[in-house]
């Protein structure tokens, strides 16, 4: 059995998927986006809207998605509450001296990519957040950064794009070059195929790659105790590069709800999605020493996720090197929901010829695809 073709079919319809199909409708192409609705790491996530500035890249990428999510957020909010975007900002907290050399260095690449950014003493850090422990060194304030629940914010793009798009909760067993094959054995033909669906993506190109990276969270009751900002440590992003063992990192998020997201860790090469007790217990004890009510308040629910990444932690966008229908939009590990809407715009762009939004070459899949083959 088959089913009408279309321009492009989008497999994954979490942040990264759902942003590329808004874009690609509003592009003039008809799009029908699949998904197996498993509940993958946009399901999982914290939802941060934060610039990063490992490389140049990564810098590019985030920075021009996140002037989108600004202008993406408020109508998200107007016709759903349930996107919960603010623009909030981070605060990336300086511990001590040597971590404020470092967010001096982080200002200074931020700025020099246009990102404001403004360096708090330890006095200003007090004042701007009276429930972080005593004795920290200062921070880099972010302010333009923001959150959004990322759930309902893919809804959101699926919902509010031209109407030649359209979705179905099926499962794909195969991609092809005619389009895919379902796990029923009907078809879903189209001219182009967008490959977006994070881990599982694996299953349907076994050439991707990509590796696992598990992440806990957990979420507070609601408490009057309140922060202003995300508050992220300057040595979270240490904890990101580590490569074996488990890596924890404070993290933590306001929800509009009065709560409190409460992350972060990684562990590489790791997919059980069980919570694991040792894991959870560093992450939390690293929160308390830095919000000591914290010490107090009851946790409601924890959580695992799975972030897919690759060896030098930048996504891949773009057509896959062998396989000429086929696209890619993977690999985004942490950032996805912060990236989706540049990843959007950039793929947009290759695959309709038109002007590029930003350089495509660091993230082009062939710089992973070239080095497998020499």
């Amino acid at each position: 059995m088959s089913h009408g073709h279309t321009d492009v079919l989008v497999v994954g319809a979490g942040i990264v998927g759902a942003a590329c199909a808004h874009e690609l409708a509003r592009a003039g192409l008809s799009v029908h986006v699949v998904d197996a609705r498993l509940g993958g790491a946009t399901q999982a996530g914290m939802g941060h809207l934060v610039v990063m500035d490992d490389n140049t890249a990564e810098l590019a990428l985030s920075s021009a998605s996140l002037e989108i999510w600004r202008e993406w957020g408020p109508r998200m909010n107007a016709t759903e509450t349930g996107c919960a975007y603010t623009g909030c900002g981070t605060m990336w907290i300086a511990a001590n001296e040597e971590e404020m050399a470092e967010a001096e260095r982080k200002q200074a690449r931020l700025r020099a990519c246009g990102v404001a950014a403004t360096l708090l003493n330890a006095r200003q850090l007090a004042d701007a957040e009276p429930a972080l422990r005593t004795g920290l060194a200062g921070a880099l304030q972010v302010p333009g950064d923001g959150l959004v629940y990322a759930p309902s914010a893919a809804r959101w793009l699926l919902a509010q794009a031209p109407p030649t798009l359209s979705f179905e909760a099926v499962e794909v067993r195969q991609i092809d070059t005619h389009g895919a094959v379902l796990t029923d054995g009907s078809r879903r033909d189209a001219s182009a195929v967008v490959l977006a669906a994070g881990m599982p993506a694996t299953r349907l190109c076994a050439d991707l790659p990509l590796h696992p990276k598990k992440g806990h969270l957990a979420i507070t009751d609601r408490y009057p105790f309140a922060i202003r900002h995300q508050l992220v440590e300057l040595g979270y992003m240490a904890s990101t590069q580590q490569r074996e063992g488990a890596a924890v990192a404070f993290n933590v998020q306001p929800r509009p709800t009065g709560q409190l997201l409460i992350g972060s860790s990684r562990q590489v090469g790791e997919e059980d999605p069980a919570v694991e007790p040792a894991v959870l217990s560093r992450m939390l004890k690293l929160a308390i020493d830095y919000l000591p009510a914290l010490s107090g308040h009851n946790i409601l629910r924890t959580w695992t996720g799975v972030r897919a990444a690759t060896p030098d932690g930048l996504p891949l966008v773009g057509r896959h090197p062998t396989r000429e229908s086929l696209w890619l939009a993977v690999g985004h590990e942490g950032l996805g929901v912060t990236t989706a809407p540049a990843t959007a715009k950039l793929l947009t762009a290759l695959m309709t010829g038109a002007p590029l939004p930003l350089d495509a070459a660091p993230l082009a899949a062939t710089r992973h695809f070239d080095k497998a083959t020499t």
